[in-house]
């Protein structure tokens, strides 16, 4: 009996040390999107009333971890019985991220008008508020879906070959660490004007240190969020052209004396735009239609 308990230990203790090998590296193949997640996050959770900041953010991470409650599930099973699925759902998300970053930088050099914000009234009422928040929130939320979905099939596709064991701990850790870690930093991030302007209003001394500091942080916010989407439209090419060199032939043995950071990114970038200029004809096509 206690020679079962200790063989059991054992083989605990060496799944463990497995996904902790594992989880290591699916969290470095998932590290890049979540730079663009913090992004996208860090924008949508900000220009809020103050106060409301923080609930309307506990709201949209309640939001994110119901979406990967739903996904997981579905990959789970993807991958124990059809698992040649994951890496085609994986192809098909390194075509979207590289997409999405091929637009983000043709929208940087050649910028379009977007649709004008809706003008809040003055007078709005608070009905119309919490309506303006929830609707911001699911939208979020939405947003959300899809970068979880390629967050979890990209650690996914990392561990494809492993017991399904260690597939679920693996991939579930990367999904939690991915939520609470987001959603942790856009909290603080968000907060970070709300921070500067006490440390404003810390003393009546003009030009104090307290002012200074409060000052650096209200005007960080902006250019922070600017930085993490540059940060994360790297993130997204380099992302999607890893995707496509191990999993494709054709790329896997393309410019193979070439720095493999580089070579990834060129990929994700050309294909990135080729997406990008197929859509946009296709676009152009149905409207003349």
């Amino acid at each position: 009996m206690a020679s079962g308990l200790f063989a059991l230990l054992d083989d605990i203790a060496t799944l463990m040390d497995d996904v902790a090998v594992i989880s290591k590296v699916a969290a470095k193949k998932t590290a890049g999107i979540l730079g663009d997640d913090l992004a996208v996050n860090a924008e949508k959770a900000s220009g809020f009333v103050s106060d409301r900041e923080l609930p309307v953010l506990w709201a949209i991470t309640k939001g994110s971890l119901l979406n990967k409650a739903i996904i997981l599930p579905f990959a789970f099973l993807l991958s124990a019985f059809l698992p040649v699925a994951v890496t085609i759902i994986l192809v098909l998300g390194g075509l979207y991220l590289a997409y999405e970053g091929a637009e983000k930088i043709y929208e940087y050099f050649v910028p379009h008008p977007h649709e004008s914000a809706e003008k809040v009234d003055e007078n709005i009422t608070e009905e119309e508020v919490l309506a303006l928040e929830k609707k911001k929130i699911k939208s979020a939320i939405t947003t959300d879906f899809i970068l979880s979905v390629e967050i979890i099939i990209i650690a996914l596709g990392t561990v494809v070959g492993e017991p399904l064991s260690t597939q679920i701990i693996v991939v579930t850790i990367i999904a939690l660490v991915a939520t609470v870690g987001v959603y942790g930093i856009v909290g603080l991030i968000v907060r970070m004007d709300e921070f500067g302007a006490k440390l404003i209003a810390l003393n009546e001394k003009e030009d104090s240190f307290s002012d200074k500091v409060g000052l650096l942080l209200v005007n960080a916010l902006p250019k922070l969020i600017r930085a993490l989407g540059f940060i994360g439209t790297i993130a997204l090419l380099l992302v999607s052209g890893g995707i496509f060199a191990h999993n494709i032939d054709f790329f896997h043995h393309l410019l193979e004396s070439w720095p493999g950071i580089v070579k990834e990114f060129l990929i994700g970038l050309v294909v990135g735009f080729a997406v990008l200029l197929l859509l946009s004809a296709v676009k152009k096509i149905f409207k003349k239609k």
